[in-house]
C-alpha cells in the first residue's frame, strides 16, 4: 500500500484522504453501542482498502480492545509493525504458518480437525502455547465447525490438547449471515445455535476469554449478539453495513475515505461527439468534457460506466460512456473548471460530494466493494493522525 503521510494536492493524479480523527470517533460510537462488550477492529484487507496499520493504531488508541484480521500474514504483519495486544486471524489452508503466528502471540482461529492437528504440531516445535479460538458453523455455511458430532470432537480434541499444555482455547465464536436484513428469521435461529453450541463447550470444560458472534450489523443492532466482543469491520470505517439500517449519520458514524482526482483535461466539444470506447455516451449537443484520470485499474467500478456520480465544480457530473482502465470522462454541461480542478468521486458527503452508498447504488454492489477495490495505484493520504491537544 502506498502511504503517504505530507503531499501537495495538486502534485497528485488521484489520492484517498484516510481521516483518522473519523475513524476513532467512529471506534468510540461503536464502544457505546457494544455496552460491556469489547470491540474487534477488523482491519482485514489492508484495512478495507485504507491502510490496515496506520487503521490498526488508530483504533487501539481510541479504545478497540482486539484487532482482527483474515489471513495469518496480515495478522504477521501488524506484529511486524510493532502493534500490540490481542489480534485474531480465521482464514487458514493447510500448511499455513501456523508457527510463526503462534510465536508472534496471535490467536489462531479453528473450523476443523485438520487444523487442530496442525496447530498442536506448530506448538510443539515452537515450544509455546498456542491461543486457539474455535469457530462454529450456525448457520452461514462458510468457515466453521458443524453443529453435533463435529462440534463435540473438535471440543474434546481441544481439550486434550488444553490438557497437554498445546494450547490455550481463548475464544468460541461464529458469523451472521443476515444480520444486515432486519428481522430476517436466520438472526435469530443463528444466535440460539451459538448458545447452545457454547454452552455445550462450556459444559466440557472449555473456558473461553471472549464469546463473540456479532459483526457490524449485530454491533449496531442487535444488542442480544454482543457477548464478551462485537467485530467491527466496515461501520469502523464509517460506512452502514446496508442501507436498511440507516445512512451513516443515522448510526452515529462518519466515513473515513475520500476519494478524489484532478482533471487531466477539459475541453469543448460539438454534439454529436462519441465518448469512450464503444461510444455508449454521444454528447447530446456542444459541451465540455472532463478527464477524470482514474479508472478500473484504480478500483473504479468498470460497472458504474454511465451512472456513477462525481462532483466537479460543486456540481454533481456522471460517467459519461465507458470508465477505462486508467480514466473516464464526464460532461461538464459547458461549464469549464480548469485542468487540475478537484473531481471527488466519494466522501462523507458534507460537501454535497457523492458517498461510497451512491457508488455502490451505481454499481450494482456494496459500499464494501467500493472502498475495498481502490487500489496501490492511489496513494493513501492520512490527515488527523493525532488527537487535537
Amino acid at each position: 500500500m502506498s502511504e503517504t503521510s505530507t503531499v501537495p494536492t495538486a502534485s497528485l493524479r488521484a489520492r484517498a484522504e484516510i481521516d483518522l480523527g473519523a475513524l476513532r470517533a467512529n471506534v468510540r460510537a461503536l464502544r457505546a453501542r457494544a455496552g460491556g462488550a469489547g470491540v474487534m477492529a477488523v482491519v482485514k484487507s489492508d484495512g478495507y482498502g485504507h491502510g490496515a496499520v496506520p487503521c490498526a493504531r488508530a483504533a487501539l488508541a481510541a479504545g478497540a480492545a482486539w484487532l482482527g484480521t483474515a489471513t495469518a500474514e496480515e495478522a504477521l504483519a501488524l506484529r511486524a509493525a510493532g502493534l500490540p495486544g490481542r489480534v485474531l486471524c480465521w482464514l487458514w489452508v493447510p500448511g499455513g504458518p501456523w508457527r510463526q503466528a503462534i510465536e508472534a502471540d496471535i490467536d489462531v482461529s479453528l473450523s476443523g480437525m485438520w487444523a487442530m492437528r496442525e496447530v498442536t504440531a506448530a506448538a510443539r516445535e515452537a515450544g509455546r502455547v498456542a491461543r486457539v479460538q474455535l469457530k462454529a458453523d450456525t448457520g452461514l455455511g462458510r468457515n466453521g465447525c458443524q453443529p453435533g458430532d463435529d462440534w463435540a470432537g473438535l471440543v474434546a480434541e481441544a481439550l486434550r490438547a488444553e490438557a497437554a499444555g498445546l494450547v490455550r482455547v481463548t475464544g468460541l465464536w461464529s458469523h451472521f449471515a443476515c444480520a444486515d436484513e432486519p428481522g430476517h428469521p436466520s438472526v435469530a435461529a443463528q444466535l440460539g445455535r451459538f448458545r447452545e453450541m457454547v454452552a455445550y463447550a462450556e459444559e466440557q470444560g472449555v473456558r473461553p476469554e471472549v464469546r463473540h458472534i456479532a459483526n457490524s450489523p449485530a454491533a449496531l443492532t442487535l444488542p442480544e449478539s454482543h457477548f464478551d466482543l462485537v467485530r467491527t469491520g466496515i461501520a469502523l470505517y464509517g460506512i452502514s453495513p446496508s442501507p436498511e439500517l440507516g445512512t451513516p449519520a443515522d448510526l452515529g458514524l462518519r466515513p473515513v475515505m475520500t476519494l478524489s482526482a484532478s482533471l487531466a483535461l477539459v475541453k469543448r466539444v460539438p454534439g454529436g461527439h462519441g465518448v469512450s470506447y464503444g461510444h455508449h455516451y454521444v454528447t447530446p449537443g456542444p459541451t465540455t468534457l472532463g478527464l477524470v484520470p482514474v479508472g478500473y485499474a484504480d478500483g473504479v467500478p468498470r460497472h458504474a460506466s454511465g451512472t456513477g456520480p462525481v462532483l466537479v465544480d460543486g456540481k454533481w457530473r456522471t460517467v459519461a460512456g465507458r470508465v477505462a482502465m486508467d480514466q473516464f470522462v464526464v460532461d461538464l454541461g459547458g461549464d469549464e473548471p480548469s485542468a487540475g480542478a478537484e473531481a471527488v468521486l466519494f466522501g462523507p458527503g458534507d460537501r454535497g460530494e457523492p458517498t461510497a452508498e451512491d457508488w455502490a447504488q451505481a454499481s450494482g454492489t456494496i459500499a464494501y466493494e467500493i472502498v475495498t477495490r481502490i487500489g496501490t495505484r492511489v496513494p493513501r493520504v492520512y490527515v488527523n493522525g493525532q488527537e487535537p491537544g
